[in-house]
Protein backbone atom coordinates (compact mmCIF):
# COMPACT_ATOMS: atom_id res chain seq x y z
CA UNK A 1 0.00 0.00 0.00
CA UNK A 2 1.38 3.38 -1.02
CA UNK A 3 0.31 6.45 0.94
CA UNK A 4 0.72 9.69 -0.95
CA UNK A 5 1.96 12.55 1.17
CA UNK A 6 0.92 15.96 -0.16
CA UNK A 7 3.18 18.97 0.18
CA UNK A 8 2.26 21.44 2.89
CA UNK A 9 1.30 24.90 1.69
CA UNK A 10 1.59 28.08 3.75
CA UNK A 11 -1.67 30.02 4.13
CA UNK A 12 -2.55 33.37 5.72
CA UNK A 13 -6.08 33.36 7.17
CA UNK A 14 -7.88 36.58 8.13
CA UNK A 15 -10.75 35.86 10.53
CA UNK A 16 -13.30 38.48 11.62
CA UNK A 17 -14.90 37.62 14.98
CA UNK A 18 -17.01 39.07 17.78
CA UNK A 19 -14.69 40.62 20.33
CA UNK A 20 -15.71 38.41 23.25
CA UNK A 21 -13.81 36.54 25.89
CA UNK A 22 -12.87 32.99 24.99
CA UNK A 23 -12.98 33.29 21.19
CA UNK A 24 -9.21 33.13 20.81
CA UNK A 25 -9.13 30.05 23.06
CA UNK A 26 -11.86 28.42 20.89
CA UNK A 27 -9.92 29.05 17.71
CA UNK A 28 -6.58 27.93 19.19
CA UNK A 29 -8.36 24.87 20.62
CA UNK A 30 -9.70 23.99 17.17
CA UNK A 31 -6.13 23.93 15.85
CA UNK A 32 -4.74 22.06 18.86
CA UNK A 33 -7.45 19.39 18.93
CA UNK A 34 -6.79 18.47 15.32
CA UNK A 35 -3.00 18.67 15.49
CA UNK A 36 -2.73 21.71 13.20
CA UNK A 37 0.16 24.08 13.78
CA UNK A 38 -0.12 27.86 14.07
CA UNK A 39 3.03 29.51 12.70
CA UNK A 40 1.92 33.05 13.53
CA UNK A 41 -1.05 34.57 15.35
CA UNK A 42 -2.09 38.20 15.75
CA UNK A 43 -5.28 39.70 17.13
CA UNK A 44 -6.53 43.29 17.08
CA UNK A 45 -9.74 45.16 17.80
CA UNK A 46 -10.83 46.67 14.47
CA UNK A 47 -14.11 48.42 15.22
CA UNK A 48 -14.85 51.79 16.78
CA UNK A 49 -17.23 50.26 19.31
CA UNK A 50 -14.76 47.45 20.23
CA UNK A 51 -17.20 44.69 19.20
CA UNK A 52 -15.25 43.17 16.29
CA UNK A 53 -11.70 41.81 16.19
CA UNK A 54 -9.55 40.48 13.38
CA UNK A 55 -7.39 37.42 13.94
CA UNK A 56 -4.63 36.69 11.45
CA UNK A 57 -3.32 33.13 11.51
CA UNK A 58 -0.48 31.75 9.41
CA UNK A 59 -0.63 27.97 9.14
CA UNK A 60 0.45 25.29 6.73
CA UNK A 61 -0.80 21.98 5.45
CA UNK A 62 -1.97 20.15 2.36
CA UNK A 63 -4.96 21.69 0.53
CA UNK A 64 -7.45 19.27 2.15
CA UNK A 65 -6.31 20.27 5.63
CA UNK A 66 -6.51 24.00 4.82
CA UNK A 67 -10.04 23.48 3.45
CA UNK A 68 -10.98 21.63 6.64
CA UNK A 69 -9.56 24.40 8.85
CA UNK A 70 -11.50 27.00 6.82
CA UNK A 71 -14.77 25.06 7.12
CA UNK A 72 -14.37 24.42 10.86
CA UNK A 73 -13.57 28.08 11.55
CA UNK A 74 -16.68 29.21 9.67
CA UNK A 75 -18.83 26.93 11.87
CA UNK A 76 -17.80 28.69 15.09
CA UNK A 77 -20.66 30.96 16.20
CA UNK A 78 -18.73 34.19 16.93
CA UNK A 79 -16.89 34.01 13.57
CA UNK A 80 -18.25 36.44 10.96
CA UNK A 81 -15.89 35.77 8.06
CA UNK A 82 -12.87 33.63 7.18
CA UNK A 83 -10.70 34.76 4.27
CA UNK A 84 -7.72 32.81 2.96
CA UNK A 85 -5.54 35.66 1.69
CA UNK A 86 -3.22 33.16 0.02
CA UNK A 87 -6.02 31.82 -2.17
CA UNK A 88 -7.69 35.17 -2.82
CA UNK A 89 -4.69 36.55 -4.67
CA UNK A 90 -2.09 39.27 -4.27
CA UNK A 91 -1.82 40.47 -0.70
CA UNK A 92 0.60 42.35 1.53
CA UNK A 93 2.14 40.72 4.60
CA UNK A 94 4.07 42.61 7.26
CA UNK A 95 5.61 41.88 10.62
CA UNK A 96 7.43 43.99 13.19
CA UNK A 97 10.43 42.80 15.17
CA UNK A 98 12.62 44.22 17.91
CA UNK A 99 16.18 42.91 17.64
CA UNK A 100 18.73 43.44 20.42
CA UNK A 101 22.40 43.24 19.44
CA UNK A 102 25.39 43.72 21.70
CA UNK A 103 28.87 44.55 20.55
CA UNK A 104 31.73 46.98 20.43
CA UNK A 105 34.08 48.28 17.80
CA UNK A 106 33.83 46.83 14.30
CA UNK A 107 30.84 44.58 15.05
CA UNK A 108 28.91 47.62 16.34
CA UNK A 109 29.71 49.58 13.18
CA UNK A 110 28.74 46.60 11.00
CA UNK A 111 25.43 46.16 12.86
CA UNK A 112 24.59 49.83 12.19
CA UNK A 113 25.58 49.49 8.53
CA UNK A 114 23.38 46.40 8.04
CA UNK A 115 20.52 48.06 9.90
CA UNK A 116 20.72 50.92 7.41
CA UNK A 117 20.65 48.48 4.47
CA UNK A 118 17.58 46.73 5.93
CA UNK A 119 15.95 50.04 6.91
CA UNK A 120 15.89 49.00 10.56
CA UNK A 121 15.53 51.87 12.99
CA UNK A 122 17.55 52.22 16.21
CA UNK A 123 14.98 52.58 19.02
CA UNK A 124 17.39 52.16 21.94
CA UNK A 125 21.13 52.48 22.27
CA UNK A 126 23.72 52.02 25.00
CA UNK A 127 27.50 51.93 24.73
CA UNK A 128 27.28 48.13 24.49
CA UNK A 129 24.04 47.40 22.66
CA UNK A 130 21.34 48.46 20.21
CA UNK A 131 17.69 47.60 19.89
CA UNK A 132 16.57 47.77 16.27
CA UNK A 133 12.98 47.99 15.05
CA UNK A 134 12.45 46.35 11.69
CA UNK A 135 9.28 45.88 9.67
CA UNK A 136 8.70 43.90 6.52
CA UNK A 137 7.93 40.47 5.25
CA UNK A 138 8.95 37.41 7.25
CA UNK A 139 11.85 36.64 4.88
CA UNK A 140 13.35 40.11 5.36
CA UNK A 141 13.17 39.82 9.14
CA UNK A 142 14.57 36.26 9.10
CA UNK A 143 17.49 37.46 6.98
CA UNK A 144 18.22 40.45 9.25
CA UNK A 145 18.12 38.27 12.37
CA UNK A 146 20.48 35.73 10.77
CA UNK A 147 22.99 38.48 10.01
CA UNK A 148 22.73 39.89 13.53
CA UNK A 149 23.48 36.41 14.97
CA UNK A 150 26.99 36.78 13.59
CA UNK A 151 27.38 40.22 15.23
CA UNK A 152 26.12 39.57 18.77
CA UNK A 153 22.39 38.88 18.70
CA UNK A 154 20.98 38.89 22.24
CA UNK A 155 17.20 38.75 21.86
CA UNK A 156 14.40 38.91 19.28
CA UNK A 157 10.73 39.79 19.77
CA UNK A 158 8.34 39.44 16.82
CA UNK A 159 4.71 40.52 16.47
CA UNK A 160 3.52 37.91 14.00
CA UNK A 161 2.14 38.41 10.51
CA UNK A 162 -0.65 40.79 9.56
CA UNK A 163 -1.95 40.69 6.02
CA UNK A 164 -4.33 42.51 3.74
CA UNK A 165 -5.52 42.08 0.16
CA UNK A 166 -4.11 44.45 -2.44
CA UNK A 167 -6.50 46.78 -4.25
CA UNK A 168 -9.69 48.58 -3.31
CA UNK A 169 -11.68 45.59 -2.01
CA UNK A 170 -11.44 44.02 1.44
CA UNK A 171 -11.14 40.37 2.27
Amino acid sequence: MHIEKRAAERHVLAITVDNESGILAKIAGLFTARGYNIDSLTVADISENHQISRITIVTHGPPEVIDQIHAQLERLVPVHKVSDLTELGPHVERELALVKVSGRGDSRVEALRLADVYRAKVVDSTTESFIFEITGGPEKIDSFVALMRELGLVEVGRTGIVGMMRGANGA
